[in-house]
């Protein structure tokens, strides 16, 4: 080995032995252990029960956007629909500034935040719309997509900061179904929440939970002729949670959850806080 080769890992070795004045004291580490309530993203398909079961999180208020509306059995307090990006960080702001008695944050939909945000963003970076290819606009070769990264961003460290203090956060989507190319089996379909390709990349990430909620389904195989068989789907109104990731659909948890979880109404909450610190609100 080269003498400025050995010097320059000499000096590196030095850096990690000496360190100068060092910002971390190993006398005074700290758990890793969480003690803040999830942010959980709930999906699923039409009419499961997705804000009936985000309305058995303990005392909370509901945001929609436009179209959204809970079931008609479910009665939530609201401040009413948030229609631009400074609404939502106004309700946001005095919910974590203000004292009350919320504690769980219920936002329906992420795909009716989509275009809020994505307004945001192309206000900020001066583009008509966040998937523009126009000559010379900023959001052409996908960086509409790439800026908005920032808000979302924002958002999600809103969600964050909201369960540091004690509140839970329900983010509700709906589904659609993708192809997705895996990298080690022939190409497939798969539910996933309903938002542009990064967007739903990031917000997938920044969740600690990740549901998807879906009817129970079999296959059954009947005998219709000599060596022929139709295969048909039966299903029922039994209704489970899904908490890790299936061959079709997208989910997953950081609580060590069981795959699945059976979904009776009024009892979903229940089984599903037995696996995360419970919401305590601000006043705690």
């Amino acid at each position: 080995m080269a003498d400025h080769h050995r010097g320059a890992l000499r000096r590196r070795s030095s850096l990690f032995l000496l360190g100068g004045k060092m910002a971390i004291s190993l006398g005074s580490l700290k758990s890793t252990t969480r003690l803040s309530p999830p942010i959980t993203l709930l999906y699923g398909v039409d009419g499961v029960g997705k804000s009936s079961l985000a309305a058995e999180f303990p005392d909370a208020i509901y945001i929609s956007t436009a179209g959204e509306r809970p079931p008609s059995d479910v009665e939530l307090p609201t401040p009413g629909d948030i229609e631009t990006w400074e609404d939502l960080k106004n309700v946001v702001g005095e919910l974590l500034s203000e004292d009350h008695q919320f504690k769980t944050v219920i936002f329906d939909s992420l795909d009716g935040l989509e275009p809020i945000i994505n307004a945001e963003t192309c206000a900020r970076i001066g583009a008509d719309s966040i998937g523009s290819n126009d000559k010379g606009s900023p959001a052409a070769f996908g960086q509409g997509d790439v800026q908005g990264d920032v808000e979302w961003g924002e958002f999600m460290d809103a969600c964050a900061s909201l369960t540091d203090r004690g509140i839970a956060v329900v983010l509700l989507a709906h589904p659609e179904i993708k192809r997705f190319d895996s990298p080690v089996t022939d190409p497939y379909d798969r539910y996933q929440v309903k938002l542009r390709k990064r967007a739903a990349a990031l917000v997938r990430e920044r969740s600690d939970i990740v549901a998807f909620l879906n009817y129970r389904v079999s296959l059954k195989s009947k005998e219709v002729g000599i060596k022929k068989e139709v295969t048909h789907a039966e299903g029922g109104k039994e209704r489970q949670i899904h908490l890790t990731e299936g061959a079709g659909f997208v989910a997953k948890n950081r609580y060590s959850m069981p795959d699945a979880i059976t979904y009776k109404k009024g009892k979903g909450y229940e089984e599903l806080a037995k696996f995360f610190p419970a919401p305590t609100g601000i006043a705690a």
